[in-house]
């Protein structure tokens, strides 16, 4: 039992998970997204209505539970929460909890998956992210896509007659609630408890010996190919580590991160990312600066895209730190394509890299691709000069008023001024 507002740890987690590694059949699916609250289930099945993205019996009987528990709560609700610590790692927990047969499910279909239902079985299905621009809309279509591969994994699991449990998670939140009518800092949401000014996981380390030469992190790395194939690389890069940076390449003039995966997805055998830095001395500044000049995929061994960087540079000893980068133009920081690059879309959120200059395996001061002056303080500016205008422009205009020296009195004779006055 939990309290309201509790933050489970991730010793308590393990310990309300325990009956799903000493029953009978272990099997056990999980569902792992990158942003998910709890929120979301009650906000996009109610708000949408007939568009109510949560259709899968898995999802229905989850937003059943919780729309009774807070029909039934006599006062206002504050659900339990997992520490962000314990779902980071939660993968490995499951891994190192048994002698687990691990499956990544990436052509999301088990239709042809040799499971044996006597043996301990781990599935894991990476769900496609949410949209990286935020809107609304979209990630509502987002949620009902993974809402039908979730009714897809598990109705084919049940038409082969495996009995089996479900974990659906994300590393993050996609919403906090703060109550300041409850208790101070309490959040609802599924499986996380917001972190401020942390990673969510360990950045990727790439090492020559005993030194590290690149970092890398990001809280969501995805491709998009022909418009069609979401390639969602986060979980291989920074949890699974299912990537070979081997090839990767470093010194104090060029530095390559060469991220190269065996079949992502359905239907490519191989693909190869890498991210080309540069540092070179500029004497108007009188320092070194580093630039991420290029960003190459490689498919299959020979299909080559190549895009340009505009806007990713930094001192040499600085990491550099950009919310969104990408190929939208609404990125802050662009990736344009050239070439066989234009059948090609990155996402890349929160993303922070450094490849020169790394001291105790650490990331320095990050240069944020966000300048001091944004759109915003300059909008303050520009109406601020211009109400000032119009404000001194008619402090002057009253200054220059005057008043007449003689007043005529209709009482009296006529007031003549004569014309050398």
């Amino acid at each position: 039992a939990v309290h309201e507002g509790q933050v489970v740890s991730a010793q308590e987690l393990t310990v309300l998970l325990q009956p799903l590694f000493t029953q009978s059949s272990r099997n056990l699916v999980l569902f792992l997204q990158d942003r998910l609250s709890i929120d979301d289930f009650t906000y996009f099945s109610e708000s949408y209505g007939n568009k109510n993205p949560f259709q899968n019996q898995v999802n229905k009987l989850l937003i059943n539970f919780l729309q009774e528990i807070l029909q039934t709560s006599p006062s206002s609700l504050v659900l339990p929460a997992v520490d962000s610590k314990a779902t980071r790692y939660l993968l490995s927990a499951l891994q190192e909890s048994g002698d687990w047969k691990l499956t990544n499910v990436t052509n999301l279909n088990v239709s042809q998956l040799e499971v044996n239902p006597s043996d301990p079985n781990l599935l894991v299905v990476q769900l496609q992210p949410l949209a990286s621009d935020l809107k609304e809309i979209s990630t509502l279509e987002a949620i009902a896509e993974n809402d039908k591969i979730i009714g897809r994994v598990t109705t084919d699991l049940q038409e082969q007659g495996i009995n089996f449990s479900v974990i659906y998670t994300a590393m993050r939140p996609s919403r906090i609630s703060r109550r300041t009518d409850v208790m101070s800092e309490l959040r609802r949401q599924l499986m996380a408890a917001e972190e401020e000014d942390s990673l969510s996981y360990p950045p990727l380390n790439v090492t020559t010996g005993n030194v590290s030469c690149i970092l890398f992190y990001a809280s969501n790395f995805s491709l998009k190919a022909n418009s069609s194939v979401l390639i969602d690389l986060t979980n291989a890069t920074f949890l699974a580590a299912n990537v070979d940076v081997s090839a990767s390449e470093c010194s104090d003039s060029n530095t390559t991160l060469s991220l190269k995966y065996t079949k992502p997805v359905n239907g490519i055998n191989s693909l190869e990312i890498r991210f080309l830095m540069t540092s070179k001395f500029y004497e108007v500044s009188a320092r070194k600066w580093f630039t991420l000049d290029s960003v190459e995929i490689v498919q299959d061994g020979d299909k080559f895209a190549k895009f340009n960087v505009s806007g990713i540079s930094a001192p040499a000893e600085y990491s550099f730190h950009c919310q969104l980068v990408g190929t939208s133009n609404h990125y802050p920081a662009r990736l344009i394509p050239s070439n066989e690059a234009k059948n090609w879309d990155i996402f890349i959120s929160e993303l922070q890299i450094q490849g020169f200059s790394i001291v105790n395996n650490q990331f320095s001061y990050a240069s944020d691709c966000t300048g001091f002056f944004t759109s915003g303080i300059w909008m303050g500016l520009v109406t601020s000069i211009i109400l000032l205008w119009i404000l001194t422009y008619g402090i002057h205009m009253i200054m220059q008023l005057t008043t007449n020296s003689r007043f005529d009195d209709p009482k009296g004779p006529a007031l003549s001024v004569p014309q050398t006055e």
